[in-house]
Formats: C-alpha cells, sequence, structure tokens
C-alpha cells in the first residue's frame, strides 16, 4: 500500500460506503422521498417516484431538482426523507478499530445531513473517530459531483487533496477528487449491484476506471492492511 505512504487526511462518504448496500437503509430514504413528493406536488405514486429519479439524474440529487424547478425549501424535505429506522445496521467494532487506527484525521463527506450522518455513525460505534461532517448544508445544497464543493470541504477540513484518500460507493463522486489529486477508493460489495438496488439512473453507473485508484469489497479489511 505505497501510494498510501503520505496520506494523513481520511476523507469518508457515508451511507452505503461505511456500511454494505445491502443493509438497504438507503431503501427507507427512497420510499420516504416518493411520499414526500406525492404530498408535495399531488401526484400519484409511480409518478413521484419517476419525478424523483429524474431530478437525481438530472440535478445530482431529488432535492436539488425540487428546488430548482419547485422552488421547494430544503429544510422540510431533509428533515422528512432522513426520519428512519438505523437500527437495521449493527455495531461495526472491527470498522471501528481499522477507523481508529488510521494515521491523521478523519472526516465525513456527504450528500446527506449532518443529523443523518451522527445517526448512523453513532449506530455503527464509529462516531468518535471522525473529527467534523461536510454535508449537503455546507455544501449550499450542492451535491457531489459538483466540482466546486470538493476544494471548500478540503479547505473546511484543512487537507492538502495529495495528501488525502477518499472512499467513495459511487465512482463518479470520484471524479473530482482524482483530478484535485487526491488518492481515491471505490467501496463495492460482492454480489450487491449498488446502485441497481438504489434505483439509480443509469448515468451513475459508469465506472471510470481513471479515476478509480483502489477498490474494495470489504472497507474494515483494507483499512487494517494499511496500517497492519
Amino acid at each position: 500500500m505505497q501510494s498510501f505512504a503520505d496520506i494523513n487526511g481520511w476523507v469518508f462518504d457515508l451511507d452505503n460506503t461505511l456500511y454494505p448496500a445491502s443493509r438497504n437503509l438507503f431503501a427507507q430514504i427512497d420510499k420516504r422521498m416518493t411520499a414526500f413528493i406525492g404530498e408535495a406536488l399531488s401526484v400519484e405514486k409511480d409518478e413521484a417516484f419517476r419525478l424523483q429519479k429524474q431530478f437525481l439524474g438530472e440535478y445530482g440529487t431529488t432535492l436539488a431538482g425540487l428546488m430548482n424547478k419547485h422552488g421547494m425549501p430544503p429544510g422540510p424535505f431533509l428533515d422528512f426523507v432522513h426520519d428512519i429506522d438505523v437500527s437495521v445496521l449493527p455495531p461495526d467494532p472491527q470498522l471501528s478499530d481499522a477507523i481508529a487506527a488510521l494515521p491523521g484525521p478523519k472526516f465525513i463527506f456527504t450528500n446527506g445531513t449532518v443529523e443523518h450522518a451522527e445517526r448512523v455513525m453513532t449506530q455503527l460505534g464509529v462516531a468518535a473517530h471522525f473529527e467534523d461532517i461536510f454535508d449537503i448544508v455546507a455544501g449550499d445544497y450542492s451535491p457531489k459531483p459538483n466540482p466546486e464543493i470538493y476544494p471548500a470541504m478540503l479547505s473546511r477540513f484543512g487537507l492538502t487533496p495529495e495528501k488525502t484518500a477518499f472512499f467513495e460507493d459511487m465512482a463518479r463522486n470520484l471524479t473530482p477528487a482524482h483530478q484535485l489529486g487526491m488518492t481515491t477508493v471505490l467501496v463495492e460489495e460482492t454480489g450487491q449491484d449498488t446502485l441497481e438496488a438504489m434505483n439509480m439512473p443509469s448515468a451513475y453507473r459508469g465506472h471510470e476506471e481513471a479515476h478509480i485508484h483502489h477498490r474494495t469489497n470489504d472497507l474494515s479489511g483494507f483499512l487494517a492492511a494499511l496500517v497492519g
């Protein structure tokens, strides 16, 4: 793992990265987004689901589409869709130990909210290891992979891109990180098509090989090997 020898800052996506997509936590969020759109726009469930995925494909998040096309305030949407049961995630002491052993500060970079991230991190048992969270609010509601928010994230965390590693489950979100000089790691799950399971638009499914330095289907094991 020589390419990590100079890394002194560690940035992790949250959902489907710190825990496997097969835990289906996002499925709860997905259903609540559909329900919110149906109520807010007075449309049937099928149409709400179609709009949800259309906004996601066009704007990067469903929220961005609602804000841009319908002037939707973000607060009520974010509160509603993240009101989920995180108990489906078991504590992960192996992940906790592996993250704790990494040399340097650790951070979360998510398209979710701080509150959602804190609940998930607490449930997994890893919250104590992270110094800060850059969420959708900190990015002024502009989501990954908008390249403009990556420098803002690095600046807030006080990180140098060439000495930072970024872990993500969506390949396209690694592209701006790679362009800035960060070391990129795609976190996958064997036998689980994360994006298909999340009903993500096809635009999200391209694995841009040149922007992925490393791949792993075992985050805990990968991290443990770095310091082992």
